[in-house]
């Protein structure tokens, strides 16, 4: 498993950094529904994506979204 998830848990609110198959990196920001040896499974406001670890460079467990304004 990738460093960068050894502190996540299925449940948490995360922002998992990965590389496309381009070169570029990109985000995937949402609940974690799980987590795997090879791949992680992030629910994100587009739906459930599962990145493979090893495209992973970075991730980290973010806070609720802010509420919405009146």
């Amino acid at each position: 498993m990738s460093a960068a998830l050894v502190n996540l848990e299925p449940g948490m609110r995360v922002v998992i950094r990965y590389r496309l198959d381009d070169g570029r990196a990109t985000d995937a920001l949402g609940i974690l529904l799980s987590l795997t040896s090879s791949h992680a499974v992030v629910d994100t406001e587009r739906g459930a994506g599962s990145i493979e670890l090893v495209r992973v460079i970075a991730s980290k467990v973010v806070p609720p979204p802010p509420r919405p304004r009146p």
